[in-house]
């Protein structure tokens, strides 16, 4: 048989059927031709030493900062060390992220490494060089064994399914963990933050401070914290969204969780600075882990309200299920916002800064938004988004698990949670076993303790009458009567936030 000069490659079956999409060529349409475009691009990885010896020595330039505080820098304050580490990132550069979410996920645990965000630690250096390694350690020191690593830096984690739900209240061990940054090593004894900005008198406060309860009368409350990616597994194998390794992890029903958070209410606080002044609205949050955004360096920031936080519904916070606040999720102090993201409660907090507007940090700014349908990689705009708050309503099902084979005698014991932000609360969940046609109510014996800012954990014998592939789906009804959207595709938007 004569030789066949052929273009093909040996999976072109698999890339025109869509199975391989990280490999799909990119079509440009915009001229009169179509241009195959390659999914990513990029020449010889290179490096300027001179540019980044220039910068001088980054063991003095990001330096230990305060007694007692290992791996923090503060960038907020300081213009001059921002550009230092721009110029340090700029004048190298680093392989692409994969684009996971067009093909397969690894099978591994940790499922990703966080591979760019270890080498801009590592590039920057000086206080950052030993973040990545140290907060592994904590990983491994303060988590259960089980815990499913998604990204193991910064560190994103959730316990396996048939854990989630296992308990009312979540234990520190097995509660989710979404950071943003490394995880700096603070002394309670050296440790302090400020209040400042708009306000009648700044000060700093002590942890022993806040604990005084002459001062301060204690508050206590049961918190459900859940990530706005909860579930975004769903939408990724629906559709590719935003294939970046580091903000979109590929988050399960595990992403929420519910502790007991004993701390003082930080509409307090801000009193015993003689209160807001100047048209004050929003109170800025900074944590002490390092956030890069676009070869920018920064401290994590972001901002909630002045109305969310006179209403006593943010929460200065030291202690969690009854012991210590452990490091991995802010020791010695964090913020507890009821009814918002997790990505709002800031751990490590340092600073909390009185504002006019919402905070134009990236974090708030550029990220945790909500784009329409329309809205994708090649015509994103930051003013599409709407900015994440408070958490929709969601429920979800942890047992049985998807294409999981079950024999049962007409009934299929079901597992799962169910919760509303915001302060509302479930009121009705149901489930189904022909994809939503039909709706069995689970009665309120089979629901754990309704109470405002929690979830609601349920089981259900669900009848079913029929063998064979079928759909079981959930849904919830909160007191406000909000209920789900009827399918994933629904919900999808490109930054791949609340599959509710």
């Amino acid at each position: 048989m004569p030789d066949i000069n052929t273009v093909n490659r040996p999976d072109e079956w698999k890339i025109e059927q869509g199975l391989s999409g990280a490999v799909l060529p990119v079509l440009d349409m915009t001229g009169p031709e179509t241009k195959a475009l390659a999914p990513q691009t990029f020449g010889p990885l290179t490096k300027d030493e001179d540019a980044i010896k220039s910068v001088g020595d980054r063991d003095a330039l990001f330096k230990a900062e305060r007694k007692g505080w290992k791996g923090f820098v503060e960038w907020e304050n300081h213009p001059d060390k921002k550009a230092a580490a721009h110029k340090i990132l700029t004048s190298q550069t680093f392989p692409p992220n994969p684009e996971y979410q067009l093909g397969p996920i690894p099978a591994t645990n940790p499922v990703l490494p966080g591979t760019h965000w270890k080498m801009w630690h590592h590039a920057v250096g000086g206080e950052l060089t030993q973040i990545p390694e140290d907060s592994w350690d904590t990983v491994l020191r303060e988590k259960h064994p089980d815990m499913l690593h998604l990204l193991q830096f910064p560190y994103n984690g959730e316990p396996p399914k048939r854990l989630v739900t296992d308990k009312v209240i979540t234990p520190n061990s097995l509660h989710f963990v979404r950071n943003h940054g490394g995880i700096p090593m603070i002394d309670k004894e050296d440790y302090s933050f400020t209040l400042d900005g708009l306000v009648q008198n700044p000060r700093s406060f002590t942890l022993d401070d806040l604990m005084d309860e002459s001062k301060f009368p204690r508050m206590e409350k049961t918190v459900t914290m859940q990530c706005s990616g909860t579930r975004r597994i769903e939408q990724i194998t629906k559709y590719a969204g935003q294939g970046d390794e580091v903000p979109q992890a590929p988050w399960a029903e595990g992403a929420i969780g519910t502790a007991n958070y004993v701390g003082v209410s930080l509409k307090k606080v801000v009193k015993a600075c003689g209160g807001l002044i100047d048209g004050a609205k929003h109170l800025e949050f900074d944590g002490a882990d390092t956030y890069f955004k676009d070869d920018e360096v920064m401290n994590y920031l972001v901002s909630v309200p002045w109305s969310k936080v006179k209403a006593n519904e943010v929460l200065l916070a030291w202690e969690m299920n009854g012991e210590t606040l452990p490091r991995i999720h802010g020791y010695p102090l964090r913020i507890v916002v009821l009814g918002y993201i997790g990505a709002r409660s800031v751990k490590w907090l340092y600073r909390v800064k009185a504002i006019r507007e919402p905070s134009r940090a990236p974090v708030q700014s550029k990220e945790y938004l909500y784009f329409p349908q329309q809205v994708g990689k090649h015509n994103l705009k930051m003013t599409d988004g709407i900015q994440i708050q408070e958490m929709p309503v969601s429920s979800a099902i942890t047992s049985p698990w998807t294409k999981q084979v079950v024999i049962h005698n007409g009934r299929i014991r079901c597992k799962g949670w169910a919760y509303s932000g915001g302060g509302r609360w479930p009121e009705r969940v149901e489930l189904s076993t022909d994809g939503g046609f039909n709706w069995y109510t689970i009665p309120l014996e089979s629901l754990s303790r309704k109470r405002k800012w929690t979830w609601r954990t349920w089981e259900f014998d669900l009848p079913c009458d029929v063998e064979g592939w079928i759909e079981i789906v959930c849904r919830c009804r909160d007191n406000a009567l909000n209920t789900q959207p009827p399918d994933v595709r629904t919900a999808w938007n490109w930054g791949l936030h609340v599959t509710s």
